[in-house]
């Protein structure tokens, strides 16, 4: 493992396993999707590189079928754990760094690696590590959430445009990170094309929802987006009146809450680039 904290902060120790399992249960239909566009074929081996909260390890494992074999690798202590309560007997879960996988080159026929590579400090060395574990004409799968900035408050632009600014700011100041840095996220397709993988594409998957929620998405936007990316820590960086505002929407005891009001739509993607070896 490294000893070095990713760019976001990333750590053995740091612990956002709870954000993770809230964005897989809202999202699970779509990120099922995007592995289904695989076309994964039965007895493959795949590796999720930084598989979080495990979430993806059983969806992986449905497609290679009993022949085939998962392995998760993440950082962190408190995520491994979820894995292992995620994963099939089968399946390996470890505690690894991406950036040193302690794998065999060519040892797997696909690499899925979701939400990672925004949080390593030299993506680009970082994807080169990852092809080379793949076997000649395997695949490495990167997916990105929030390419876009997400629609929340599909009524009010200003405010939606005033809050997205205030999370970058709060990230530039917390992580002492650039803009540039904050959306390299953009980047898949040159990673890709730069690691020399070839028959790279790109697909996007709108992850959509509008009133009424199911019971995950309204967890998901409630605890994860409007309390653990917004809440307190955004007052420093909105006007008092915004803040106020922002509050009121959030807020499930409010009369003003947003994910009850009838015109609530919300829109997220998700992107997976994919190269071939």
């Amino acid at each position: 493992m490294s000893g070095t904290a990713g760019l976001l902060g990333d750590s053995a120790t740091r612990d956002y396993a709870r954000k993770l399992q809230l964005f897989n249960a809202s999202a699970a239909p779509e990120l099922r999707s995007a592995i289904a566009s695989l076309g994964l074929a039965p007895g493959i081996r795949v590796l999720d590189a930084g598989c979080g909260t495990g979430e993806a390890l059983r969806w992986l494992g449905d497609e290679v079928g009993a022949g085939g074999m998962v392995v998760g690798i993440d950082l962190a202590t408190a995520h491994l754990a979820a894995a292992r309560a995620h994963a099939a007997p089968e399946h390996l879960v470890a505690q690894a760094d991406v950036q040193k996988p302690p794998l065999f080159p060519g040892s797997f026929d696909l690499v899925w690696s979701v939400n990672t590579v925004n949080h390593l400090r030299e993506p680009e060395r970082g994807v080169r590590t990852l092809a080379t574990l793949l076997r000649s004409g395997g695949a490495l799968a990167l997916g990105q959430s929030g390419f876009l900035p997400d629609m929340v408050f599909a009524w009010d632009a200003r405010l939606e445009h005033a809050v997205t600014a205030a999370v970058r700011r709060y990230y530039r100041e917390r992580y002492r990170v650039s803009e540039q840095d904050l959306t390299a996220v953009r980047a898949l397709l040159g990673l890709l094309r730069a690691a020399e993988l070839r028959n790279v594409t790109v697909r996007t998957f709108p992850i959509e929802r509008i009133t009424p929620l199911a019971p995950a998405d309204e967890a998901y936007l409630l605890e994860a987006v409007f309390h653990g990316t917004w809440g307190e820590r955004l007052r420093p960086y909105l006007s008092a009146e915004d803040y106020s505002q922002l509050r009121r929407l959030c807020d499930a005891q409010c009369d003003e809450y947003a994910l009850r009001r009838p015109d609530f739509h919300f829109l997220q993607t998700f992107t997976l680039a994919v190269g071939y070896r």
